[in-house]
């Protein structure tokens, strides 16, 4: 919702994320984050922001609240706290898809791999004067030569993703 209203409130007061930035004195891609949910300003920014578009900063945060909290900064502060948690829950969602996801493919490759030693090229000796048998056999050579070439890389490349991507907090890094 944050991410929302600031694009909008942009657009309406004619800003581009380069000029918005320049008067906030940060880089364009904090904006960018900003609008697309990926980082939130913190209560001072977004205090900031909301004396450049003249908006309070309810409203940047989706409240329609006409009179002025007297406590501002600390209910500020209160939300933007959960906006942030809600992006750490994102961001940790997409690290645990991931690590399965790694881990699923060094499975993969290595169930491949027993499939292709149990099958011990047995493909090289069916009667290839059959033309159906022939395109399979040709079929199955040109995917074992391909897979023996590429799935050793790319099961360091899963093992290292899976490395990458483990749960710190579980090994306490």
């Amino acid at each position: 919702m944050l991410n929302e209203n600031i694009k909008a409130i942009r657009k309406a007061k004619g800003l581009s994320q380069e000029e918005l930035a320049i008067k906030l004195n940060v880089v364009r891609q904090t904006i960018s984050k900003w609008e697309n949910g990926l980082s939130v300003p913190d209560s001072d920014m977004l205090i900031s922001i909301s004396e450049i578009f003249e908006t309070p900063v309810s409203a940047l945060l989706g409240e329609s609240i006409i009179e002025q909290e007297a406590d501002d900064v600390k209910v500020i502060a209160e939300k933007l706290e959960v906006i942030n948690l809600q992006l750490a829950k994102r961001k940790e969602t997409r690290r645990k898809i991931l690590h399965w996801a790694f881990i699923t493919l060094c499975l993969l490759f290595v169930v491949t791999f027993v499939f292709f030693l149990t099958l011990n090229s047995a493909y090289l000796n069916w009667d290839y004067g059959n033309p159906e048998t022939a395109v399979k056999g040709v079929g199955v050579h040109i995917f074992e030569w391909l897979f023996i070439r590429i799935a050793p890389v790319a099961v360091v490349i899963a093992i290292i993703g899976a490395i990458l991507t483990r749960n710190r907090k579980l090994h306490g890094l």
